[in-house]
């Protein structure tokens, strides 16, 4: 019957009211960060090129990094590749099924949420 349209399941289409595991959670926000660091790479490479023509070219690039919306989407960049590693070595160490059980990935999970949000506390002191 289910060929036919006639499937009598529920569809559930409003995405913000179903609750996801934190597992989840982490696997999507994974993908989402290296999503953004995907973005961001042709930008990192057209300023590093462009710190590295001359001096006053470099020293223009760190006046700029001075300013607090620079400062703003470095620390963001960073954050995010802190958290895109951390949650790869998560996904790396369940790939060869090491706590690849649903408490250990719930527990890894955790941890990742918690060392991603403490390092990027930390970068953010250390830049600003």
């Amino acid at each position: 019957m289910s060929h036919l349209g006639l499937n009598k399941r529920p569809v559930n289409l409003a995405l913000w009211t179903i609750r996801f595991p934190i597992p989840a959670i982490i696997s999507i926000l994974h993908r989402l960060s290296g999503f953004l660091l995907f973005l961001l790479i042709p930008f990192t490479i057209y300023v590093w090129q462009y710190s590295l023509i001359s001096a006053d070219n470099f020293d223009n690039v760190k006046t700029n990094f001075q300013s607090l919306s620079v400062k703003f989407l470095v620390w963001l960049f960073i954050s995010a590749l802190i958290y895109h590693l951390i949650a790869g070595i998560r996904h790396l160490l369940m790939d060869m099924h090491i706590g690849d059980s649903k408490v250990a990935g719930r527990v890894s999970s955790y941890i990742v949420l918690a060392l991603s949000i403490i390092l990027a506390l930390g970068l953010g002191v250390y830049i600003w």
